[in-house]
Formats: structure tokens, C-alpha cells, sequence
């Protein structure tokens, strides 16, 4: 009798917890969410559709914790969006993605796609380390330009683990130097003699985000606008080879100090990627009604931004300035060098 009487107090207790913390994540979400949806509003005024929810909702989220302040009790909550909503957003980018689309962008297009990405990457990574950028900024910055922007600076941190104000500084790189190509390149097809289909694939190749490949492409008409998108979204399912390699490279290299000892680290497992691929991989199998499609992008989106909106209500603006101008450097440096080598290899190839 008295056993089962400590077994059902255990049991209640347990419930209580669970129920506490349940409640305590409350207060963060629901502001993480206000600034999310806030952003769909900001969206609305001239001039403001090319920016994506994501880089608007880590801005505002920035702008309300120097402000004002992220209240106390937020902080669970935040913390939750932070990392747990982002890797379901994450995963459910994968719904965007099928394998056929790939295909569609062909061999050597994929080809392009891919050399570009990896040698941008590299060539960052060693520019910061040149520049004396923080080794876990740089492969942010890194990620930001050469994968997918925010989306892949966020995934990225999952296996770097760089400070929110590292996050916050990548994602200014990717919304300040993807505005640049985002209104630049509509300018350049004639001047260097690209076709629809060699401009949508630069443009898919090369600029940071997805809504600023959208905005460029389709500048230029249907066809680039079509292509360059596609070309974007091959790009993006390189998203989950990279950061299991940086987690594979981080548990390399990573020791820990103690006593004069040297002891590895076990490997950060970043498993909501591979739950990425097997959505890519579910996604290439069946077929999604239309209108389900819409609304999974949409929840993916808003997901994402909350998770950005609370990154941004953890970000102190003293700390990002205490970076330096040398983070942005590399940025400029590393954007140029997308730019300039994409370009060159579809001239030579594609």
C-alpha cells in the first residue's frame, strides 16, 4: 500500500513539473510569435515583400530587446523557440525540396551549384581566419552566403554553437549583401550576356536567400524567374551535407583541457538534418495537394521567423558592435567571391 501510495505521488509530481515547465515556456513563445507575425504586417508596405519573414523578424526582435528589454519571464520560453522550433522549421523545409527538381536543374547546373558552394565556404572560412574573424562567426558568415542564408546561418549554430550575437551578425551580412545582388543583378544580364536561363541560375547560385533569388530572377522574366528558383532550392538541400560535416569536423577537433589531459568530445549529432533529407526523400515520393503544400511553406515559415524573432530577443546590439567592422569585411569579401566565381563557371560551363 505504501509503495503504491509513493508511486502515484511520484507520478503526480511528475506531471506537476512537466506542467510547470510546460507553462513557463508560455510568456517567450508567445512574444517570439507577436514579433513573427508582426513581421507578415511589415511586409505589407511598399518596397518590403522582397525581404523574407526571417531577416524581418530578427531585426524587429533585436530592435524590441535593446528597446525595451526581453522580460524575465520570457526567457524559457525564448530559449525554446530558439531550438526547438527551430529544428522542426528546419525539418520541415523539406517539403520545398524533391529530388526531381534537381534533376530539373541537370548535371552540370547541380555541378556548378555545388563547386560554387563548396569553394565559397572554404574561401571564407580562410578569409576570416586571415582577417582574424572568430573561427565560429566565419563558418556562420560562411554558411549565411554560400548555402541558403539565415535559414543555413541558424542550422549552422546548431553544431558551431557561436554566441546569439554571432547569429544576429551573420544574418546581417546575408540581408545587407543579398539586397545588393538583389537589386544589382537585375541590371547585369545584357552587360555580361546572359540568357533567362544562364541569369536564373546565376542568380539561384549565388544570392542569399530564397525571396531575394525570387525578386532578382523574375526581374528578368518568367523563365529565369522559374529556373533561378529551382536552381536555389537545389542549393539548399546541400544544407544538410554541410552541417553534419562541420559536426563531424567539430567533434575532430574539439578537445577538452583538464588536468593536463586531453579528452575528446563526443560528435554534436545534428538529427533534425536527417530528418530534413528523409522529408526531401517523402516529399519526392508522394504528392501534395497544392493548397496542403502552401500551408506547410507558410508553417515552415512562420516557425523559422519565430525562431529568428527570438534570436533576435536575445541579441545584445552592444555586443554585435563589440565585432568590429572585420566580420563585415569578410561578408563583402565573401559575397563578391560568389558573385564573381559563380559567374565565372557558368561562362565557362554552363
Amino acid at each position: 500500500m505504501t509503495h503504491r501510495v509513493s508511486s502515484l505521488t511520484s507520478n503526480v509530481d511528475l506531471v506537476s513539473s512537466n506542467l510547470r515547465r510546460a507553462l513557463a515556456i508560455v510568456p517567450g513563445l508567445l512574444l517570439a510569435s507577436m514579433v513573427a507575425a508582426s513581421t507578415y504586417w511589415l511586409r505589407e508596405l511598399p518596397g518590403m515583400t522582397a525581404f523574407s519573414p526571417l531577416i524581418l523578424a530578427i531585426l524587429i526582435g533585436t530592435a524590441v530587446h535593446n528597446i525595451v528589454g526581453t522580460p524575465a519571464v520570457a526567457k524559457a520560453g525564448v530559449a525554446f523557440s530558439m531550438r526547438r522550433l527551430l529544428r522542426i522549421g528546419i525539418i520541415l523545409l523539406g517539403f520545398q525540396l524533391t529530388v526531381s527538381q534537381i534533376i530539373e536543374v541537370g548535371q552540370r547546373g547541380f555541378l556548378i551549384i555545388a563547386t560554387t558552394l563548396l569553394t565559397t565556404f572554404v574561401f571564407t572560412v580562410s578569409m576570416g581566419r586571415l582577417l582574424g574573424v572568430d573561427r565560429k562567426l566565419a563558418q556562420l558568415i560562411a554558411a549565411g552566403t554560400s548555402i541558403c542564408g539565415a535559414s543555413a546561418v541558424i542550422a549552422t549554430n546548431t553544431v558551431t554553437n557561436g554566441d546569439d550575437e554571432d547569429v544576429a551578425y551573420a544574418v546581417a551580412c546575408v540581408t545587407i549583401f543579398g539586397s545588393v545582388a538583389m537589386f544589382g543583378y537585375p541590371l547585369l544580364p545584357a552587360l555580361l550576356h546572359l540568357d533567362p536561363h544562364a541569369f536564373g541560375l546565376w542568380t539561384g547560385a549565388s544570392i542569399h536567400e530564397i525571396a531575394q533569388v525570387v525578386a532578382a530572377a523574375f526581374q528578368y522574366g518568367k523563365t529565369a524567374g522559374e529556373f533561378g528558383t529551382i536552381a536555389k532550392l537545389s542549393r539548399v538541400v546541400l544544407l544538410a551535407p554541410v552541417v553534419i560535416a562541420l559536426g563531424w569536423l567539430a567533434s575532430r577537433n574539439a578537445t577538452v583541457r583538464a588536468s593536463g589531459s586531453t579528452v575528446s568530445q563526443r560528435p554534436p549529432m545534428p538529427w533534425f538534418v536527417l530528418g530534413f533529407v528523409a522529408v526531401v526523400g517523402l516529399n519526392s515520393l508522394i504528392t501534395i495537394p497544392a493548397a496542403e503544400r502552401t500551408q506547410i511553406v507558410a508553417v515552415t515559415t512562420f516557425l523559422l521567423s519565430v525562431a529568428l524573432a527570438a534570436m533576435g530577443l536575445e541579441t545584445d546590439l552592444r555586443k554585435l558592435m563589440a565585432r568590429g567592422i572585420r566580420p563585415a569585411l569578410l561578408g563583402a569579401l565573401a559575397f563578391l567571391f560568389i558573385a564573381s566565381f559563380s559567374l565565372m563557371l557558368i561562362k565557362l560551363f554552363g
